[in-house]
Protein backbone atom coordinates (compact mmCIF):
# COMPACT_ATOMS: atom_id res chain seq x y z
CA UNK A 1 0.00 0.00 0.00
CA UNK A 2 2.73 2.70 0.59
CA UNK A 3 2.92 2.84 -3.17
CA UNK A 4 -0.39 3.75 -3.31
CA UNK A 5 -0.65 6.45 -0.49
CA UNK A 6 0.93 9.57 -0.05
CA UNK A 7 2.95 9.77 3.30
CA UNK A 8 4.39 12.54 5.99
CA UNK A 9 8.21 11.81 7.18
CA UNK A 10 8.54 12.94 10.47
CA UNK A 11 11.21 14.22 12.29
CA UNK A 12 13.17 14.25 15.46
CA UNK A 13 11.28 14.55 18.82
CA UNK A 14 8.12 14.31 16.97
CA UNK A 15 8.65 10.95 16.54
CA UNK A 16 8.68 9.97 20.76
CA UNK A 17 4.74 10.50 21.53
CA UNK A 18 4.54 7.93 18.67
CA UNK A 19 6.29 5.06 19.77
CA UNK A 20 5.17 5.46 23.06
CA UNK A 21 1.89 4.97 22.17
CA UNK A 22 0.27 7.80 21.52
CA UNK A 23 -1.91 8.50 18.41
CA UNK A 24 -1.68 11.87 17.41
CA UNK A 25 0.96 13.70 15.14
CA UNK A 26 1.46 17.47 15.53
CA UNK A 27 2.14 19.63 12.67
CA UNK A 28 5.63 21.01 14.19
CA UNK A 29 6.38 16.93 13.72
CA UNK A 30 6.16 16.50 10.01
CA UNK A 31 9.27 17.38 8.02
CA UNK A 32 7.78 17.22 5.03
CA UNK A 33 4.52 16.08 3.03
CA UNK A 34 5.00 13.24 0.27
CA UNK A 35 2.75 13.41 -2.72
CA UNK A 36 -0.96 15.38 -2.14
CA UNK A 37 -2.70 14.02 0.28
CA UNK A 38 -6.12 15.39 0.79
CA UNK A 39 -8.75 15.36 3.93
CA UNK A 40 -9.72 12.30 5.60
CA UNK A 41 -7.26 10.04 3.65
CA UNK A 42 -4.89 7.47 4.62
CA UNK A 43 -1.39 8.29 4.50
CA UNK A 44 2.01 6.55 4.99
CA UNK A 45 3.43 7.59 8.29
CA UNK A 46 7.84 7.23 7.99
CA UNK A 47 10.64 8.69 9.87
CA UNK A 48 13.43 10.52 8.24
CA UNK A 49 14.84 7.11 6.66
CA UNK A 50 11.49 6.09 5.40
CA UNK A 51 11.03 3.69 7.87
CA UNK A 52 7.03 2.88 8.29
CA UNK A 53 5.82 4.19 11.42
CA UNK A 54 2.25 3.50 10.80
CA UNK A 55 -1.31 4.40 8.90
CA UNK A 56 -3.00 7.50 9.54
CA UNK A 57 -5.83 9.86 8.54
CA UNK A 58 -4.20 13.38 7.43
CA UNK A 59 -6.22 16.93 8.44
CA UNK A 60 -4.12 19.35 6.63
CA UNK A 61 -6.26 22.62 8.48
CA UNK A 62 -5.83 20.84 12.21
CA UNK A 63 -2.71 21.25 14.44
CA UNK A 64 -2.68 17.88 14.62
CA UNK A 65 -2.15 16.28 10.91
CA UNK A 66 -2.41 12.95 11.37
CA UNK A 67 -3.87 10.69 13.52
CA UNK A 68 -2.78 6.86 14.09
CA UNK A 69 -5.05 4.36 12.63
CA UNK A 70 -2.92 1.14 12.43
CA UNK A 71 0.93 -0.01 13.27
CA UNK A 72 0.60 -2.60 10.96
CA UNK A 73 2.63 -2.40 7.31
CA UNK A 74 0.59 -4.98 5.90
CA UNK A 75 -2.92 -3.27 6.93
CA UNK A 76 -5.53 -2.77 3.91
CA UNK A 77 -7.70 -0.14 4.00
CA UNK A 78 -10.78 -1.10 1.35
CA UNK A 79 -13.88 -0.34 1.37
CA UNK A 80 -15.36 -0.88 4.83
CA UNK A 81 -12.33 -1.49 6.60
CA UNK A 82 -13.65 1.03 9.40
CA UNK A 83 -16.51 -1.83 9.86
CA UNK A 84 -14.21 -4.14 10.61
CA UNK A 85 -13.37 -1.62 13.81
CA UNK A 86 -17.05 -1.01 14.15
CA UNK A 87 -17.78 -4.94 14.69
CA UNK A 88 -14.88 -5.06 16.95
CA UNK A 89 -16.08 -2.28 19.33
CA UNK A 90 -19.67 -3.41 19.23
CA UNK A 91 -18.52 -7.02 20.57
CA UNK A 92 -16.54 -5.28 23.77
CA UNK A 93 -19.87 -3.84 24.46
CA UNK A 94 -22.33 -6.99 24.06
CA UNK A 95 -23.01 -7.27 27.39
CA UNK A 96 -24.08 -3.61 27.35
CA UNK A 97 -26.17 -4.11 24.12
CA UNK A 98 -28.24 -7.26 25.93
CA UNK A 99 -29.19 -5.59 29.15
CA UNK A 100 -32.38 -4.46 29.42
CA UNK A 101 -31.58 -2.19 32.33
CA UNK A 102 -29.10 -0.25 30.13
CA UNK A 103 -31.19 1.92 27.11
CA UNK A 104 -28.25 3.53 25.93
CA UNK A 105 -24.56 3.12 25.85
CA UNK A 106 -21.59 4.63 23.47
CA UNK A 107 -20.54 2.15 20.40
CA UNK A 108 -17.57 3.82 19.47
CA UNK A 109 -15.30 6.20 21.53
CA UNK A 110 -13.43 7.51 19.00
CA UNK A 111 -9.29 6.95 18.91
CA UNK A 112 -9.94 4.41 22.06
CA UNK A 113 -11.82 2.35 19.30
CA UNK A 114 -9.91 2.89 16.98
CA UNK A 115 -11.69 5.31 14.58
CA UNK A 116 -10.19 9.08 15.82
CA UNK A 117 -12.85 11.15 16.19
CA UNK A 118 -15.60 8.77 15.40
CA UNK A 119 -18.41 8.62 18.53
CA UNK A 120 -21.49 6.71 17.98
CA UNK A 121 -23.53 6.97 20.97
CA UNK A 122 -27.10 4.26 20.72
CA UNK A 123 -30.09 5.09 22.21
CA UNK A 124 -32.29 2.64 22.10
CA UNK A 125 -33.67 2.50 18.03
CA UNK A 126 -31.82 5.78 17.81
CA UNK A 127 -28.12 6.86 17.09
CA UNK A 128 -26.07 9.59 17.91
CA UNK A 129 -22.97 10.40 15.64
CA UNK A 130 -19.91 12.76 15.93
CA UNK A 131 -17.48 13.02 13.36
CA UNK A 132 -15.09 15.59 14.73
CA UNK A 133 -11.92 14.66 12.11
CA UNK A 134 -11.51 14.81 8.48
CA UNK A 135 -11.20 10.99 8.38
CA UNK A 136 -14.53 10.35 10.37
CA UNK A 137 -16.22 12.87 8.46
CA UNK A 138 -15.63 11.06 5.25
CA UNK A 139 -17.01 7.69 6.60
CA UNK A 140 -20.33 9.44 9.03
CA UNK A 141 -23.12 8.33 6.07
CA UNK A 142 -21.52 4.68 5.32
CA UNK A 143 -21.43 4.26 9.38
CA UNK A 144 -25.09 5.23 9.66
CA UNK A 145 -26.35 2.84 6.57
CA UNK A 146 -23.99 0.25 9.44
CA UNK A 147 -25.99 1.22 12.12
CA UNK A 148 -29.25 0.61 10.63
CA UNK A 149 -28.55 -2.98 8.66
CA UNK A 150 -26.21 -4.56 11.78
CA UNK A 151 -27.81 -3.11 14.62
CA UNK A 152 -31.61 -2.08 13.34
CA UNK A 153 -31.19 1.82 14.50
CA UNK A 154 -34.21 3.57 12.75
CA UNK A 155 -32.87 7.47 13.09
CA UNK A 156 -29.43 8.38 13.03
CA UNK A 157 -28.54 12.21 13.61
CA UNK A 158 -25.30 13.96 13.32
CA UNK A 159 -24.60 16.50 16.22
CA UNK A 160 -21.18 18.08 14.90
CA UNK A 161 -21.61 21.33 15.94
CA UNK A 162 -18.89 22.04 18.71
CA UNK A 163 -15.38 23.68 18.40
CA UNK A 164 -13.50 20.67 17.03
CA UNK A 165 -14.96 20.63 13.77
CA UNK A 166 -14.02 23.95 13.08
CA UNK A 167 -10.20 23.40 14.31
CA UNK A 168 -10.47 20.76 11.78
CA UNK A 169 -11.70 23.32 8.84
CA UNK A 170 -15.10 21.15 8.74
CA UNK A 171 -18.30 22.98 8.96
CA UNK A 172 -20.84 22.69 11.67
CA UNK A 173 -23.60 20.08 11.38
CA UNK A 174 -26.75 19.02 12.70
CA UNK A 175 -28.89 16.95 10.36
CA UNK A 176 -30.90 13.53 10.40
CA UNK A 177 -28.44 10.92 8.35
CA UNK A 178 -31.02 8.56 8.24
CA UNK A 179 -34.75 8.28 8.97
CA UNK A 180 -37.43 10.10 8.97
CA UNK A 181 -38.01 12.98 11.54
CA UNK A 182 -38.48 15.27 13.97
CA UNK A 183 -40.01 12.85 16.55
CA UNK A 184 -39.96 13.34 19.91
CA UNK A 185 -37.58 12.85 22.71
CA UNK A 186 -36.40 8.99 23.41
CA UNK A 187 -37.22 7.49 26.43
CA UNK A 188 -34.20 5.26 27.97
CA UNK A 189 -33.84 3.19 30.92
CA UNK A 190 -31.25 3.72 33.76
CA UNK A 191 -31.09 1.64 36.91
CA UNK A 192 -35.06 1.06 36.55
CA UNK A 193 -35.84 4.51 36.16
CA UNK A 194 -36.99 6.20 32.56
CA UNK A 195 -35.49 9.45 31.49
CA UNK A 196 -36.96 11.20 27.93
CA UNK A 197 -33.85 12.39 26.07
CA UNK A 198 -33.77 14.95 23.49
CA UNK A 199 -31.44 13.85 20.69
CA UNK A 200 -31.37 16.92 18.44
CA UNK A 201 -31.13 20.13 21.60
CA UNK A 202 -30.04 18.60 24.19
CA UNK A 203 -26.09 18.45 25.59
CA UNK A 204 -23.34 16.60 24.53
CA UNK A 205 -25.33 13.58 22.55
CA UNK A 206 -28.34 14.09 24.60
CA UNK A 207 -27.15 12.30 27.94
CA UNK A 208 -24.17 11.87 29.74
CA UNK A 209 -23.83 8.57 29.12
CA UNK A 210 -20.34 8.08 30.56
CA UNK A 211 -21.66 9.43 34.42
CA UNK A 212 -24.05 6.01 34.36
CA UNK A 213 -21.99 3.79 36.60
CA UNK A 214 -21.09 6.86 38.85
CA UNK A 215 -24.91 8.18 39.17
CA UNK A 216 -25.40 4.63 40.18
CA UNK A 217 -22.35 4.95 43.47
CA UNK A 218 -23.05 8.52 43.89
CA UNK A 219 -26.72 7.17 44.89
CA UNK A 220 -25.73 4.92 46.92
CA UNK A 221 -24.59 7.67 49.53
CA UNK A 222 -27.75 8.99 49.61
CA UNK A 223 -30.33 7.50 51.79
CA UNK A 224 -31.86 10.26 55.00
CA UNK A 225 -30.07 12.53 53.27
CA UNK A 226 -30.71 16.07 51.67
CA UNK A 227 -28.78 16.24 48.25
CA UNK A 228 -27.85 19.37 46.62
CA UNK A 229 -26.96 18.57 43.05
CA UNK A 230 -25.09 21.60 41.34
CA UNK A 231 -24.67 21.81 37.56
CA UNK A 232 -27.51 19.01 37.06
CA UNK A 233 -28.35 19.36 33.74
CA UNK A 234 -31.59 16.51 33.22
CA UNK A 235 -31.73 15.26 36.24
CA UNK A 236 -29.80 12.00 36.11
CA UNK A 237 -27.92 12.07 39.34
CA UNK A 238 -30.88 13.39 41.44
CA UNK A 239 -33.44 11.21 40.43
CA UNK A 240 -31.30 8.09 41.16
CA UNK A 241 -30.39 9.51 44.53
CA UNK A 242 -34.38 9.94 45.40
CA UNK A 243 -34.65 6.43 44.26
CA UNK A 244 -32.28 5.54 46.33
CA UNK A 245 -33.89 6.99 49.40
CA UNK A 246 -32.63 11.11 49.74
CA UNK A 247 -35.02 12.91 51.47
CA UNK A 248 -34.63 15.26 48.98
CA UNK A 249 -32.61 17.16 46.12
CA UNK A 250 -31.92 20.94 45.02
CA UNK A 251 -31.07 20.36 41.65
CA UNK A 252 -29.00 23.43 40.54
CA UNK A 253 -28.12 24.45 36.28
CA UNK A 254 -27.83 27.71 34.62
CA UNK A 255 -30.25 26.32 32.00
CA UNK A 256 -34.00 26.53 32.02
CA UNK A 257 -34.31 24.38 29.15
CA UNK A 258 -31.80 21.49 31.20
CA UNK A 259 -34.25 22.71 34.26
CA UNK A 260 -36.97 21.40 32.94
CA UNK A 261 -35.73 18.50 31.33
CA UNK A 262 -35.22 17.19 34.53
CA UNK A 263 -38.78 18.16 36.20
CA UNK A 264 -40.17 16.14 33.57
CA UNK A 265 -37.85 13.42 34.04
CA UNK A 266 -38.68 13.76 37.74
CA UNK A 267 -42.43 13.49 37.19
CA UNK A 268 -42.22 10.68 34.64
CA UNK A 269 -40.63 8.55 37.86
CA UNK A 270 -42.83 10.07 40.62
CA UNK A 271 -40.03 11.76 42.47
CA UNK A 272 -40.53 15.51 41.58
CA UNK A 273 -42.72 16.36 44.92
CA UNK A 274 -39.24 15.82 46.53
CA UNK A 275 -36.93 17.84 44.50
CA UNK A 276 -36.71 21.50 44.02
CA UNK A 277 -34.97 23.28 40.95
CA UNK A 278 -32.89 26.42 41.13
CA UNK A 279 -32.04 27.99 37.76
CA UNK A 280 -28.63 29.94 38.43
CA UNK A 281 -24.74 30.22 38.69
CA UNK A 282 -23.60 27.30 40.62
CA UNK A 283 -21.04 29.25 42.17
CA UNK A 284 -22.92 32.26 43.25
CA UNK A 285 -26.04 29.84 44.15
CA UNK A 286 -23.70 27.89 46.51
CA UNK A 287 -22.13 31.52 47.78
CA UNK A 288 -25.92 32.26 49.06
CA UNK A 289 -26.33 28.85 50.50
CA UNK A 290 -23.15 29.52 52.39
CA UNK A 291 -24.18 32.98 53.94
CA UNK A 292 -27.90 31.91 54.68
CA UNK A 293 -26.19 28.62 56.84
CA UNK A 294 -27.47 26.03 54.42
CA UNK A 295 -26.55 21.95 54.92
CA UNK A 296 -26.79 19.31 52.81
CA UNK A 297 -25.78 15.62 53.89
CA UNK A 298 -24.77 14.64 49.65
CA UNK A 299 -23.51 17.50 47.36
CA UNK A 300 -22.82 17.09 44.18
CA UNK A 301 -20.68 18.76 41.57
CA UNK A 302 -20.23 17.79 37.54
CA UNK A 303 -19.27 20.84 36.41
CA UNK A 304 -18.94 21.24 32.64
CA UNK A 305 -15.59 20.97 31.04
CA UNK A 306 -13.37 24.10 32.23
CA UNK A 307 -9.67 22.96 30.81
CA UNK A 308 -9.93 21.32 27.26
CA UNK A 309 -6.07 21.18 27.17
CA UNK A 310 -3.11 21.23 29.52
CA UNK A 311 -2.43 24.26 28.74
CA UNK A 312 -6.05 25.76 30.62
CA UNK A 313 -5.34 23.73 33.58
CA UNK A 314 -3.94 26.11 35.66
CA UNK A 315 -6.95 28.82 35.09
CA UNK A 316 -9.52 25.31 35.33
CA UNK A 317 -7.68 24.46 38.85
CA UNK A 318 -8.80 27.89 40.61
CA UNK A 319 -12.26 27.45 39.59
CA UNK A 320 -12.24 23.70 40.64
CA UNK A 321 -10.89 24.87 44.10
CA UNK A 322 -13.67 27.47 44.53
CA UNK A 323 -16.52 25.87 43.72
CA UNK A 324 -15.13 22.71 45.87
CA UNK A 325 -14.47 24.49 48.82
CA UNK A 326 -17.81 26.35 48.91
CA UNK A 327 -19.37 22.68 48.62
CA UNK A 328 -17.10 21.72 51.59
CA UNK A 329 -18.31 24.70 53.61
CA UNK A 330 -22.22 23.63 53.18
CA UNK A 331 -21.31 20.17 54.11
CA UNK A 332 -23.39 18.49 57.41
CA UNK A 333 -21.60 16.76 59.78
CA UNK A 334 -20.65 13.19 58.47
CA UNK A 335 -21.63 14.11 54.86
CA UNK A 336 -20.47 13.45 51.58
CA UNK A 337 -19.26 15.13 48.47
CA UNK A 338 -19.05 13.66 45.12
CA UNK A 339 -17.01 15.93 42.66
CA UNK A 340 -16.20 15.82 39.42
CA UNK A 341 -14.06 17.28 36.45
CA UNK A 342 -14.43 16.18 32.60
CA UNK A 343 -11.94 18.30 31.28
CA UNK A 344 -9.06 16.01 29.55
CA UNK A 345 -6.52 19.21 30.39
CA UNK A 346 -6.88 17.77 34.38
CA UNK A 347 -5.21 14.50 35.11
CA UNK A 348 -6.65 12.46 37.64
CA UNK A 349 -3.53 13.56 40.18
CA UNK A 350 -4.46 17.05 39.92
CA UNK A 351 -7.66 16.95 40.11
CA UNK A 352 -7.01 14.90 43.66
CA UNK A 353 -4.55 17.86 44.36
CA UNK A 354 -7.20 20.46 43.97
CA UNK A 355 -9.47 19.06 46.16
CA UNK A 356 -7.21 18.55 48.81
CA UNK A 357 -6.23 22.12 48.63
CA UNK A 358 -9.75 23.15 48.84
CA UNK A 359 -10.10 20.99 52.03
CA UNK A 360 -7.52 22.34 53.98
CA UNK A 361 -8.89 25.83 53.04
CA UNK A 362 -12.02 24.34 54.72
CA UNK A 363 -9.82 23.61 57.83
CA UNK A 364 -10.81 19.84 56.61
CA UNK A 365 -9.20 16.54 55.94
CA UNK A 366 -11.15 14.32 53.78
CA UNK A 367 -11.47 10.83 52.80
CA UNK A 368 -11.66 9.18 49.99
CA UNK A 369 -14.38 6.70 50.02
CA UNK A 370 -14.22 6.16 46.23
CA UNK A 371 -12.31 7.21 43.24
CA UNK A 372 -14.62 7.33 40.01
CA UNK A 373 -13.79 7.31 35.87
CA UNK A 374 -15.68 6.59 32.83
CA UNK A 375 -17.61 3.34 32.12
CA UNK A 376 -16.03 0.53 30.21
CA UNK A 377 -18.05 1.91 26.78
CA UNK A 378 -16.18 4.98 27.22
CA UNK A 379 -12.17 3.08 27.35
CA UNK A 380 -9.22 4.48 28.10
CA UNK A 381 -6.19 4.41 25.76
CA UNK A 382 -2.87 3.32 27.35
CA UNK A 383 0.04 5.62 26.23
CA UNK A 384 -3.01 8.48 25.17
CA UNK A 385 -4.28 10.22 28.18
CA UNK A 386 -6.29 12.29 26.64
CA UNK A 387 -8.77 9.73 26.39
CA UNK A 388 -9.31 9.49 30.25
CA UNK A 389 -11.03 13.19 30.89
CA UNK A 390 -13.17 11.98 33.62
CA UNK A 391 -12.27 11.64 37.00
CA UNK A 392 -14.32 12.29 40.07
CA UNK A 393 -14.25 11.22 43.77
CA UNK A 394 -16.63 10.60 46.36
CA UNK A 395 -15.14 12.30 49.67
CA UNK A 396 -15.90 12.53 53.48
CA UNK A 397 -14.93 14.97 55.72
CA UNK A 398 -12.52 14.23 59.04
Amino acid sequence: MAGTVPGLILKGPGLRPLTRGHLWVYSGAVARVAGRPGPGQVVRLADKANQFLAWAWYSPESRIRARVLSRRPEEEFGEGWWAGRLDRARAGRQALEEDPGTGAFRLCNAEADGLPGLTVDIYGRAAVIQALTAGAEGIKDQVALWLKERMGVELVYERDDGQARRLEGLPRSRVLLLGTGPRGPETITEAGLKFQVDLVEGQKTGWYLDQRVNRRLVAAQAKGRRVLDCFSYSGGFSALALQAGALSSTLVDSSARALKEAKTNLELNGLAEKASLVQGNAFEVLRQYRDAGRRFGLIILDPPKLAPTRAQASKAGRAYKDINLLALKLLEPGGVLATFSCSAGVEPGFFQEIVHWAALDAGLGLQILARLTQPEDHPILLGMPETEYLKGLICRPV
